[in-house]
């Protein structure tokens, strides 16, 4: 189950009851990725979205992952920053988002008083980045500790670690900037903190080439993306995620070979094109998001080649239970 912002918690960051039903539902998933939790408040970049930094944060994530293990089910949690996809009324003391360049992102973010443009943002300092990369280490830590099974890096959808990674949101001239390796150093060295916490096996990382979201462009994404996965292969990471949408390159068929963990592809999948990726050996696992989103015992369905609930996607980010944990399961249907 891929991982999905979903907006149904606390204006805290802390998860709310129907987050426990909403992943027991979805226990089927060989493994579930949960919606991603900022590892710090200058990490948060909209409204409802879950943090995992609080005594309270854990103490409810721990609820969500003690009912999942019970029933059976694995889950992770993806790890965020957005970076400059913020705005100053979601920060601290209405503080700039940060990036690692004051590069203003074109669009508009979800904030409490509605959409709003987003706002030049401030270059992180380097001690910034430092501190950064230690937010990550210890959301790992506090994830482990709320009782998941690994945590995801959420390297892509133009947010932080891909911002560093990008050349048209990277202009830095100094140790985290200008060339591609220089580039990737961000993300090396928040991967190499989180397994240093949690090891390589329960550390995986979610990356999307050219899907350009966010505002987020690269010159050479070719050899970007090929030079990081490179890199991945001495942290023996539990996976690589790679979800594409649009992109008119192979990239599956570039990376998969440079990788020595699992590799999971996305984006866009049905029962036929997953099946054929896992059988023709593209990929050793398939991950879905708004198909599991509406049908909480997916796997079931496919199984019994039954019909799909459609997802309803003006309540894809809205409170409440009302296209959270109100689609039907097949059972359900059947009684019906």
């Amino acid at each position: 189950m891929a991982p999905m912002t979903r907006s149904r918690n606390g204006e805290d960051g802390v998860p709310s009851d129907l987050a426990i039903t909403y992943y027991i539902q979805r226990v089927s998933a060989g493994l579930i990725i949960t919606e991603c939790a900022y590892v710090s408040l200058m990490g948060r970049g909209y409204v409802r979205t879950p943090g995992i930094g609080t005594d309270a944060q854990v103490a409810a994530w721990k609820r969500v992952t003690d009912a999942v293990h019970a029933s059976g089910g694995r889950i992770f949690m993806q790890l965020w920053h957005t970076g400059r996809i913020s705005h100053p009324s979601l920060l601290p003391e209405g503080a700039l988002p940060v990036a690692p360049s004051a590069i203003k992102p074109a669009g508009r973010g979800w904030t409490p008083n509605g959409l709003q443009d987003f706002v030049t943002p401030r270059a992180l300092r380097v001690d910034e980045i430092t501190q950064t990369v230690a937010d990550f280490r210890i959301a790992t830590r506090r994830a482990l500790e709320a009782g998941f099974d690994g945590v995801e890096l959420h390297a892509a959808s133009g947010y932080l670690p891909e911002q560093f990674l990008s050349s048209g949101t990277n202009q830095r001239q100094d140790d985290y900037g200008s060339s591609v390796a220089k580039r990737a150093r961000f993300i090396l060295e928040v991967l190499q903190a989180m397994v240093a916490e949690a090891g390589g096996d329960r550390v995986g990382i979610k990356i999307s080439p050219e899907m350009n979201f966010n505002d987020i462009v690269d010159a050479t994404p070719q050899e970007t993306f090929t030079y990081l996965v490179e890199q991945l292969r001495s942290l023996n990471l539990a996976y690589l995620h790679v979800a594409l949408f649009g992109a008119k390159v192979d990239y599956h068929a570039l990376l998969r070979p440079r990788f020595n963990g699992a590799y999971l592809i996305g984006g866009g999948l049905d029962q036929k094109s997953a099946e054929a990726a896992v059988a023709g050996g593209r990929a050793d696992a398939t991950v879905f998001g708004s198909a599991f989103l509406a049908n909480p015992d997916l796997p079931e369905r496919f199984r019994q080649g039954a019909p799909l609930n459609t997802p309803d996607t003006n309540t894809f980010y809205s409170p409440g239970a009302r296209g959270y944990t109100d689609y039907p399961s097949l059972s359900e249907t059947i009684t019906a």
